[in-house]
């Protein structure tokens, strides 16, 4: 794959100018010579706009390029006739230019901004296209959207969308790693995520198991993050079962430098940074984020004992990432980063004292190059890799009177990572009617989960020592071809193949008071292939009216966490079973979205989704109080519903949003309990809802409210009354001010009223309370 991509390179680098032609197409190049056009893209205020992709429309073929740090850009043209010139670029309405035949001066093309159908995506069909485009349903949080927020990290931003929720109601400001696998739309909620994670188009899921950390994704950073709901498998492939989270960090610009430095209640310090510069070709960009809190208790205060105290966090993130841009016809980018995490997770040891906590350090570092070759085509490749470090600990709280008054370890655990990526993808518009990619990647992934079993009567002492983990292999392969029949009709049509392979999977356990317990040195070696189809299509009934609807497959593969670790949580063991296969899914969506005017949309989509074999803890053997599980494909789940939003901007100043989503998320077949047949699935509300109302006024101030509201929900998946969590809801609000060009105050709270709400249930845990913060941003550009 590797040696392809430099073959193909190479030839970018050594082909003629775009519009040359070579001696075998010397008698094209007679009956019309070769020229090209040029040209600089700007906004309103004359400013460059870099990234922009230009699109030269003659006759019957399409060619695209993309603008450079300096706003510039260069395509071939043809000196017979008018040829058409279309941008895009995000955040700004889509241009057309007509150029007459035989024009060769350099032209102006200024951009106006986008109204709210015209924002460009990048995630659902791996290609830029508008949002109005996308046959799917696709949320886009913007810059404004960020700044308007006072969320401190990600998925408390992401909390405004409905579909979107963790494993449990809690921020990951106080969760547990192993608790912030994100589900969309209710599709399989649990510690391991069913949607893939992406930054700049590099996965950000944990590679040992699945879950994500929110708090190293950057956010404030992001020039957008977009949300695709729908299953992205038969172009995305595992995780991507349940849809799509792309943040996509700005581009470098010159001589830029900005600080945003805040204090909140709670002991509460956070500092973000970026700057960058751009020295001709050479961008370079350096960001990176400190955050501190003393934390706040997590279980109820009627139930607290001696064991409880603060859940705390501290994290600190720093990323480089350098841009090169050759030419017009290739743009290259090195990234790396450093992440490191401390958390305490809300209890200790009544015994010792020993905190049950966490901590994480992860490197990594990507690389890739997007070129326009010399057919006219588009390679885009990147190579990434992941060196992750996890310990961990774990509590007992044994029955005592009073409750919660007695505690003790029962494990260590340390969870070494390695991983490794590639990714090729080659599009090419054929004609103006049809654009078709095509493209394959491969990760491999290895790690070991080593632990420490303590003894069960002061939990001091190292009892067991267990080493289990094993290596995977994914590889796939996808096509996709986006048709445009008509001007008013898109259909996306795409496919996937995945096979991936465990092996070396072992599992070695030493007692120290006796011989090894059930030590494994080979695990059997399993291999699975799965294919992923979609169809899907969007029609403009009027240019105010759409309708789209798709059908496809998706399928997530068992993560090494699920294979092989085994874990204890108080009485109840749950083992691993190498022998998991692939949960699938097979789903749709259809939607109708209405623009009632330029600055206005309304959209309401119904979706059904049927996943077969989704891995659940099964329940194996019960003595006394003693019970063990097993992880097992088993049963089916039916996630059907309807979500709508509606956004409207009322003149350049207010900005009203609305969204809300019915999840009907039940047990549809279970062999080994059928009682749980019809049940509903745990941690899935059936009503959640938001609202946001902003005011963003450059000469006077900005300020922003929300309301999220999350129904009710069960804790268990028997349904049990008395294991309901309560429906909610809380008030955010964020205000700021410019003091000049480069100084800017805001003060921000969240949940406004300190609304107690619940998040979990023997012990009854509770949500983030009121969060006050404020600080002051220094933006220089």
């Amino acid at each position: 794959m590797v040696a392809a991509v430099v073959l193909l390179l190479a030839q970018v680098q050594s082909a003629p100018p775009a519009g040359s032609t070579s001696q075998g197409s010397a008698a094209t190049s007679r009956s019309a010579p070769a020229a090209t056009i040029s040209g600089t893209v700007r906004d309103a205020s004359g400013s460059v706009v870099p990234g922009a992709v230009i699109a030269v429309r003659d006759g019957s073929t399409e060619q695209q390029t993309v603008s450079g740090p300096d706003g510039r850009f260069t395509l071939p043209s043809s000196t017979s006739r008018d040829i058409v010139l279309i941008v895009r670029a995000t955040g700004f309405a889509e241009l057309r230019h007509t150029v007459p035949a035989g024009t060769s001066a350099s032209v102006d093309l200024v951009l106006s901004p986008a109204s709210l159908q015209e924002a460009v995506t990048v995630t659902a069909t791996r290609g830029e296209r508008r949002t109005g485009d996308v046959p799917a349903s696709v949320n886009v949080l913007d810059r404004e959207d960020i700044k308007q927020s006072p969320a401190l990290v990600a998925d408390d931003l992401l909390r405004q969308i409905p579909t979107f929720s963790l494993f449990r109601r809690t921020s990951s400001l106080a969760s547990h790693p192993t608790a912030q696998g994100v589900s969309l739309r209710g599709i399989g909620p649990s510690g391991v995520s069913r949607t893939l994670v992406l930054v700049d188009g590099v996965p950000n899921n944990d590679p040992f198991g699945g879950w994500v950390y929110w708090s190293r994704v950057p956010m404030e950073s992001s020039e957008r993050i977009e949300v695709v709901d729908s299953s992205s498998s038969s172009l995305y492939g595992n995780y991507a079962m349940g849809g799509v989270i792309n943040f996509v960090t700005n581009p470098p610009t010159a001589k830029t430098f900005d600080v945003k430095a805040q204090y909140g209640s709670r002991s509460t310090p956070k500092l973000d940074f970026l700057a960058s510069h751009v020295w001709g070709k050479l961008g370079v960009t350096v960001d990176g984020n400190i955050f501190d809190t003393d934390g706040y208790p997590i279980v109820r205060a009627s139930e607290r004992g001696k064991v409880d105290n603060n859940a705390a966090a501290e994290f600190w993130n720093v990323n480089l990432k350098v841009d090169y841009t050759p030419s017009e016809r290739m743009h290259a980018f090195l990234r790396t980063g450093y992440f490191d995490e401390n958390r305490d997770n809300g209890k200790a040891s009544t015994i010792d004292g020993t905190e049950e906590a966490n901590d994480t350090i992860w490197r990594a570092y990507s690389g890739g190059v997007r070129a326009r070759m010399p057919d006219q085509s588009e390679l885009q490749a990147t190579v990434f890799s992941d060196f992750e470090t996890f310990h961990s600990n774990f509590l007992a709280v044994p029955a005592s009177n009073p409750p919660r008054n007695v505690g003790r370890m029962t494990l260590t655990q340390r969870v070494p990572t390695r991983s490794v990526g590639a990714m090729v993808q080659w599009s090419r518009a054929l004609g103006t009617k049809q654009y078709f990619s095509a493209g394959s990647d491969i990760r491999w992934v290895d790690g070991d989960s080593e632990e420490n079993g303590l003894d069960a009567l002061t939990g001091t002492q190292v009892t067991l020592m267990r080493n289990s983990g094993g290596t995977q292999r994914n590889a796939g392969f996808f096509v996709q071809d986006l048709i445009s029949p008509t001007s008013k009709l898109m259909v996306t049509l795409s496919a996937r193949v995945d096979a991936w392979r465990n092996y070396d999977g072992h599992n070695l356990e030493t007692s120290f008071i006796g011989a090894p317990v059930n030590n494994v040195p080979s695990l059997p070696v399993r291999s699975d292939t799965v294919a992923s189809p979609r169809a899907a299509a969007r029609y403009h009934v009027t240019n105010r009216v759409d309708v789209w609807g798709d059908i496809g497959w998706g399928f997530r593969a068992p993560t090494l966490n699920e294979l092989y670790r085994q874990f204890r949580v108080g009485t109840t063991l749950t083992l691993a079973n190498y022998a998991l296969g692939p949960e699938r899914l097979v789903g749709g969506e259809s939607g109708v979205s209405f623009a009632l005017t330029p600055n206005s949309t309304v959209r309401a989509t119904w979706f059904d989704n049927h996943i077969t074999d989704p891995v659940s803890n099964v329940t194996i053997s019960q003595v006394g109080a003693n019970v063990t599980q097993q992880r097992q494909n088993l049963g089916k789940t039916h996630v059907q519903g309807i979500q709508t939003d509606l956004e409207y901007r009322l003149g350049s100043d207010w900005r009203v949003a609305a969204a809300y989503v019915y999840d009907n998320a039940v047990v549809a077949e279970n062999p080994t309990t059928p009682a749980l047949v019809g049940k509903w699935l745990p941690q899935v509300p059936a009503h959640r809802g938001s609202l946001r109302l902003a005011y963003a006024n450059a000469h006077l101030f900005t300020a922003a409210a929300g309301v999220q509201f999350v129904g009710s929900q069960f804790d268990d998946d028997l349904n049990t009354p008395t294991r309901v969590l309560p429906k909610f809801a809380v008030v955010d609000i964020m205000a700021s001010r410019a003091l000049g060009r480069t100084l800017e105050i805001f003060a921000g709270v969240q949940n406004v009223f300190d609304e107690e709400y619940f998040v979990g249930t023997l012990p009854t845990t509770v949500g983030t309370p009121r969060l006050v913060t404020g600080g002051v941003r220094v933006r220089v550009h």
